[in-house]
């Protein structure tokens, strides 16, 4: 994904947030310096909080690295909140998924199918739903 379309899809997903009655913001993470392990995009709405590591891709299939999936479940067990994989393709919705739940490739790292996010993910308003539903935040 090109940097250029990385931002529109953050800040798309952040709007959809805020829409929703969420508070989100993008997590700017190049050239900011750091090498701490960062989200994508933050959102929480007073009880439930999600650290999101977003990815977009016109079609095919979405590949993280495993230090991407891993940094992403260290942040939000430190910060308190859920880690979610969220999943664009072009002409689709978003989809989301708990780490726990991607494939995982024969060199550590993860990957995400068109038809696997299309069929297995979690929508925005379902994501939304759960978070009224439930109070644990793993």
């Amino acid at each position: 994904m090109s940097q250029t379309k990385g931002y529109e899809r953050e800040r798309e997903l952040v709007n959809l947030f805020d829409q929703s009655g969420y508070a989100a913001t993008r997590v700017p993470k190049s050239g900011g310096g750091t090498q701490r392990p960062l989200p994508d995009v933050l959102a929480g709405n007073g009880s439930q909080q999600y650290a999101i590591e977003a990815k977009a891709r016109n079609d095919g299939t979405i590949y993280l690295t495993g230090s991407e999936v891993e940094d992403l479940v260290y942040f939000s067990q430190r910060f308190g909140a859920r880690p979610r994989i969220g999943i664009r393709f072009d002409y689709e919705d978003w989809f989301f998924f708990h780490p726990a739940d991607l494939h995982v490739t024969n060199g550590g790292n993860y990957r995400v199918k068109r038809e696997t996010a299309v069929e297995h993910g979690s929508s925005f308003e379902e994501l939304c739903l759960k978070s009224q539903n439930k109070r644990n935040p793993f």
